[in-house]
């Protein structure tokens, strides 16, 4: 939360940066300047405003405008025989809330087409009720909104060998944030009777691969949600039509999908998605399993990856930050690659196991530059560099990169991956 000193910190380091803006980006005022005082330029009537608009029903649903297509998600490259997932455009979206239609994808054996009258969810196991639910029976139930992340555990894992991507979306794109509708897990399995002996719980998916994992009682028991909807709307195909299971803060690969089976038991099931897959491989080749939640983590979004910066002076530096152990505490930026660091408003609301925007002040005096961002959590964990982390986990990491992406500014404005 941004206390009244920050925001008359704030306050004043704009004052200056804009002083110093227009000094050193005289070029931008000057052209502002120009156009205020061409009456000629001021008083011509665009092409637009002399015709009739289109319907407004026209779609039935709304469309981005044309000006807009190349806000996409985009594939794997190269794309792989048999696509498995897409990625979201960390550097074209503003705020937190990820639409629906650029939500990343990520799926194990293509998307089934389920017709949700004929969808149940079958709850057994340790339970003093086994019982079948339909959707009808699903959404009797109170339900409640959450604005929550999801990120596969494999994101930015190609970066940890070499810099491979050149923008955030290709870097950081499996990493999304909805506000997600459902129904509390706990409501219902209390409903089943939950025996005493019951620590483990295995979540299965209808889809091709029958995607399954072993969730400990204790986070299906907490905050755990059956979701139905997300921004509003029932949920996509691709992000489990018509029910998925959903665990705030914990690897993506859990929020199981197209939800099917829940079976509680008293150990964890060792499916081939928690021993061949999803395990984080130790510098002795032993594997840790069951590495859950998502560590703090953030990345710059503007200015990033393949843009350009056209004129010295001022610029806000803005991004995202999240952590699958909490709240963001606070956010630092550097400009020089990692010498000096300043700290970056959260703009609100900063909420649990939620992405948060955040923004600094910059002005570019035109000189190559690095710039960095670094998180800290309600835990007091802070975002690593790549080496820090490497040295942590060993070379054989690949799942759970969250180390510090810094992006490059060259002294013509051009930006790339600084890894």
């Amino acid at each position: 939360m941004s206390s009244k000193k920050d925001v008359s910190v704030r306050r004043n380091f704009l004052k200056k940066t804009l002083i110093a803006g227009s000094v050193v980006g005289g070029a931008v005022t000057s052209k502002i300047a120009l156009a205020q005082n061409s009456e000629s330029n001021f008083l011509v009537v665009d092409p637009w405003t002399k015709t009739q608009g289109s319907g407004f029903i026209n779609p039935p649903y709304g469309l981005p405008s044309k000006y807009e297509k190349n806000v996409v998600r985009v594939l794997p490259n190269p794309v792989p025989t048999f696509p498995t997932g897409s990625r979201t455009p960390l550097q074209s979206l503003h705020g937190i809330i990820t639409p629906n239609g650029l939500v990343f994808e990520r799926h194990h054996a293509g998307i089934p087409d389920i017709n949700p009258d004929q969808h149940r969810l079958v709850i057994h196991g340790m339970v003093d009720r086994p019982m079948i639910f339909t959707m009808e029976d699903i959404v009797r139930f109170p339900s409640e909104s959450r604005i929550y992340f999801l990120e596969c555990s494999g994101n930015s894992a190609a970066e940890l060998k070499k810099a491979t991507g050149k923008t955030a979306q290709e870097i950081h794109g499996l990493l999304s944030c909805c506000e997600w509708t459902g129904v509390r897990l706990s409501t219902i399995l209390q409903e089943c009777g939950v025996q005493s002996s019951a620590k483990w719980a295995l979540a299965e998916g209808a889809d091709g691969a029958a995607m399954t994992r072993s969730i400990p009682m204790s986070k299906m028991m907490d905050d755990a949600l059956l979701v139905y909807a997300q921004n509003g709307e029932m949920l996509r195909a691709e992000q489990g039509y018509p029910l998925r299971l959903f665990l705030p803060g914990f690897e993506g690969n859990m929020s199981i999908k197209w939800l099917r089976r829940i079976k509680l038991g008293d150990a964890p099931w060792q499916t081939r998605e928690e021993t061949s897959a999803y395990t984080d491989l130790l510098p002795d080749g032993k594997a840790e399993q069951f590495t859950f939640a998502m560590d703090v983590k953030s990345v710059i979004t503007q200015p990033s990856g393949m843009m350009k910066l056209k004129l010295k002076g001022f610029y806000e530096i803005s991004g995202v930050a999240w952590s699958g152990n909490g709240k963001i505490r606070s956010v630092e930026v550097s400009t020089d690659g990692g010498k000096f660091w300043s700290q970056a408003i959260l703009q609100e609301p900063v909420m649990d196991k939620s992405l948060v925007r955040f923004r600094f002040p910059w002005v570019w005096d035109g000189a190559p530059a690095v710039l960095m961002s670094r998180a800290v959590d309600a835990s007091g964990d802070v975002q690593p560099t790549m080496d820090a982390l490497l040295k942590a986990k060993g070379a054989n990491i690949f799942y759970h990169n969250n180390a510090i992406q810094p992006w490059r500014v060259a002294a013509n404005g051009e930006i790339t991956n600084g890894r």
